[in-house]
């Protein structure tokens, strides 16, 4: 019997390689978590070559937000908020995530995923592991502070958005957005100050 070599091109069979990429690295994901998911497994899951990842995602990163439907890319939000005056950057990260949150369409994917962590051990474990390594010690890296500082920047703002989208909370949960940056930029400011 001989052995049939796959040709280059195209593969045989569904059209929508990027779909069954996005279904295999859901499934990985969940069962693994952030850092023990793998480019490599993620395209032998889905029978495809690790290139072809690369080429749809670009990165894990890259891969890990359009799994989850995130309307963050860590790799484009980190420079934009390291981006100005530093004595301005309490306020741009608590804008910026406000801005994204009152989105609906935006919002969504982030809510379920705070309330999937919530519940559930291997979407918390998923959720650390990205938000920790993609964002949150990107930003602490360059700010040049201890990285504490921006977890506890950041868990201030995850319960506000708590509040605001998932407990609706009067009056936050309806307070103009102008109103919510306003009291806490100074908060956010004296975190990630040196």
């Amino acid at each position: 019997m001989t052995e049939q070599r796959r040709r280059p091109g195209r593969r045989p069979g569904s059209l929508d390689t990027r779909g069954e990429i996005l279904t295999a690295a859901r499934g990985i994901f969940a069962a693994k978590g952030f850092d023990k998911a793998t480019v490599r497994g993620i395209a032998r899951e889905a029978n495809v070559d690790p290139a072809l990842v690369h080429h749809y995602f670009d990165t894990k990163e890259g891969l890990f937000v359009a799994a989850l439907q995130l309307p963050i890319e860590p790799s484009v939000a980190v420079p934009m908020l390291l981006a100005g005056p530093r004595e301005e950057l309490g306020e741009r990260i608590v804008r910026f995530i406000l801005s994204v949150a009152s989105d609906d369409d935006r919002r969504a994917p982030i809510v379920a995923m705070i309330r999937s962590a919530m519940s559930n051990e291997q979407a918390a474990t998923m959720v650390r592991e990205f938000i920790g390594e993609a964002l949150l010690k990107r930003l602490a890296q360059g700010l040049d502070i201890d990285p504490i500082r921006v977890d506890a920047a950041f868990g201030q703002l995850i319960g506000v958005m708590m509040m605001r989208y998932i407990f609706r909370i009067e009056p936050i949960a309806s307070a103009p957005v102008d109103d919510v940056v306003a009291l806490l930029a100074p908060t956010l400011q004296r975190y990630v100050d040196p």
